[in-house]
């Protein structure tokens, strides 16, 4: 990539629009839009990197090569292959493309894959696929016979911050995680509790944003493989994320009644670094302690297919709220859960805050006030 400005995409779970947006402000990044499905930026190697490296609620970035307009193959493959590849590409790069199309003459994903796969053989001066080596996907959306043209540049997903080795049941994907915490304007500076944590996943993420710790700090990038990559650059912005990190201040604990889940948990959290600033706890639902505040207690009870089993879910709500009434006086409460019958089973005052996507199931955030 050169020094100039280049149109990037952070591409989101529904509902974590705005989360991402705000994070790419917080880092100084103007020109932040949030559309459907991500948030629009632009900036260079300096922007594109920085957002790999602390973004907690995008899936990916990539950056926007080109558009095209075509209504046959011929014409796609020959403005495909005028587009710039050689600033991510090398000609022993391999590729993949995965193409989805909506109201466009071209249907085929499959042969517009293949089709723009030999456009960028063709621009690279190679006479067949490259084979072996990392391989780069390429992102082809067709939109009414206007074909955008991506490249990723996280590799793999986000999500994967290289921590959570083990899960328990029905985990939360890291993302959603970071975004639930940040959508109810948490951070770092109370408490934090979840009493159904499983493998520990919001507490961790939770004690990652407390401790200003950089998502991306330990793992590889995509764009790693560029031939304009400036290792330089990334180790100077990875230093500088390590000189803000800090020790945790604040209560930050996750409880199950699972032993092989907290176990979970508990190697999870030291993985992430985070190991000596979690308490983690075997403990009953009922078996809670009081607890001063003022505190957030988060957590994704259990739902979704047991729902479709017929089994009653309500008395498990109502005894969360009991115990939170019992023992959390002047805590913020809040849940993800696909049923408003559930919330309400709770008997808290739960508000609706955001619609998401947990797991392919359609879940709100349900919250207190702070």
């Amino acid at each position: 990539m050169k020094k100039t400005s280049e149109q990037l995409f952070a591409v989101t779970a529904p509902g974590l629009e705005t989360v991402c947006a705000a994070e790419l402000k917080a880092l100084g990044i103007g020109e932040v839009r949030g559309v459907g499905g991500g948030v629009e930026f632009a900036g260079g190697l300096r922007e594109l990197y920085l957002a790999n490296l602390w973004l907690r609620s995008a899936s990916r970035v990539v950056v926007r090569v080109g558009a095209v307009k075509c209504s046959d193959f011929p014409d796609l493959f020959r403005k495909s292959s005028r587009l710039p590849w050689g600033k991510f590409l090398s000609p022993a790069t391999p590729v993949a493309v995965r193409a989805v199309c909506h109201r466009s003459r071209l249907m085929h994903t499959g042969r517009i894959a293949a089709t723009i796969a030999e456009g960028i053989d063709s621009a690279l001066g190679r006479s067949a696929p490259a084979e072996g080596g990392e391989t780069q996907q390429i992102l082809a959306r067709f939109e009414d016979d206007l074909c955008l043209l991506s490249v990723d540049s996280s590799g793999e997903l986000l999500h994967r911050r290289g921590y959570r080795v083990e899960t328990a049941h029905a985990p939360l994907r890291e993302t959603l995680a970071a975004g639930l915490l940040q959508l109810l304007g948490w951070q770092g500076d109370r408490a934090l509790f979840d009493p159904m944590c499983g493998s520990g996943t919001l507490v961790i993420e939770g004690a990652l944003l407390a401790g200003r710790r950089a998502p991306g700090m330990d793992r590889n990038f995509a764009f790693m493989n560029w031939p304009g990559y400036r290792p330089g650059l990334w180790e100077a912005l990875r230093s500088e994320a390590r000189r803000g990190e800090k020790t945790p201040a604040v209560f930050l604990s996750g409880c199950d009644r699972d032993v092989g889940a907290i176990d979970a948990a508990r190697r999870n959290g030291e993985r992430a670094g985070v190991g000596e600033a979690v308490v983690w706890d075997v403990r009953e639902l009922t078996e809670q302690a009081p607890h001063p505040g003022p505190g957030l207690l988060l957590c994704n009870p259990p739902y979704g297919e047991r729902l479709g089993r017929g089994e009653d879910l309500r008395p498990l709500y109502r005894q969360l709220g009991q115990v939170c009434r019992a023992s959390f006086a002047g805590w913020q409460v809040a849940i993800l859960c696909p049923d408003e019958r559930l919330a309400r089973a709770t008997g808290l005052p739960l508000e609706k805050r955001a619609g998401l996507v947990n797991g392919g199931i359609d879940v709100t955030l349900y919250s207190t006030h702070n």
